[in-house]
């Protein structure tokens, strides 16, 4: 396996695509190595710990000098100063990665610049997939059917219901934001809503690749979504088809206005 050290990048595009395909691999040969009869939260500790390190180890190898802002490492201060931040979930989906046969998690390789993530890769290590922003996806033709909304399996809140309704949508229950946003990108659901509040580092990454896509990615009040904040936590985003955000975000407003 190719570390860090045994190759020079040039491209920033690359590092973030060869750091989440190493980090993958590596969380496949971890879960792989657990076998049968395995304990799932000493493993999910395992794959979060040896994953970050792993990607901290690359990265201060290519990349040093550049910050990093990892959801299993200290926050340091220091990144706030900086122009270039990596912010990464070293194992996005950690239920489901303890689960055996589920392919819904994630790793997310961002950089960030002036506070918006120009660089970025989603590793779904399971399926064998790293998607990147450069070269970006290429988004499939709409279906033209139903409107498919992805939503959390383990916490649906009852505002996604709603919002369905409202737009006549169909639910689609999976796992990591990773793999939700990326299911939006590859064309397996138009939508992904999220209102219930989340870190920077589960979405730098794929907010990123959907960006790149020619998807929209936003707050659910249409403005952008902004990183390497003071406060980390992002408290809602929209990601969706370009032809859908009118009627998404009216949704959105519709049921968030009606909360408050």
């Amino acid at each position: 396996m190719l570390t860090g050290a045994d190759i020079a990048i040039e491209s920033d595009h690359e590092v973030a695509r060869h750091v989440a395909e190493i980090a993958g691999q590596a969380l496949v040969a971890l879960r792989d190595a657990a076998g049968t009869g395995f304990d799932p939260q000493r493993l999910r500790d395992d794959g979060d710990r040896q994953s970050h390190e792993l990607i901290v180890r690359l990265l201060a190898e290519l990349r040093p000098g550049d910050a990093v802002l990892s959801e299993e490492g200290a926050d340091d201060p220091y990144r706030l100063g900086q122009r270039r931040v990596w912010i990464v979930d070293p194992l996005d989906g950690t239920r489901e990665y303890g689960e055996t046969g589920r392919p819904d998690w994630a790793v997310h390789i961002a950089l960030v610049e002036d506070g918006t993530p120009t660089v970025a890769a989603v590793a779904l290590p399971a399926s064998g997939l790293v998607l990147c922003t450069h070269p970006a996806p290429v988004l499939p033709d709409a279906t033209g059917g139903r409107l498919r909304l992805v939503v959390s399996r383990s916490h649906t809140p009852p505002a996604a219901t709603e919002i369905a309704r409202l737009l006549d949508a169909e639910l689609i229950h999976m796992g990591s934001a990773g793999a939700k946003t990326m299911a939006v990108v590859r064309g397996d659901a138009d939508a992904y809503v999220h209102l219930g509040g989340q870190y920077e580092w589960d979405s730098a990454a794929p907010v990123g690749v959907a960006l790149a896509a020619g998807l929209r990615a936003t707050r659910a009040d249409g403005s952008p979504l902004r990183y390497n904040q003071p406060n980390p936590w992002l408290p809602d985003q929209v990601v969706c088809r370009a032809e859908h955000q009118e009627a998404i975000l009216e949704a959105v407003r519709s049921v968030v206005g009606a909360g408050q």
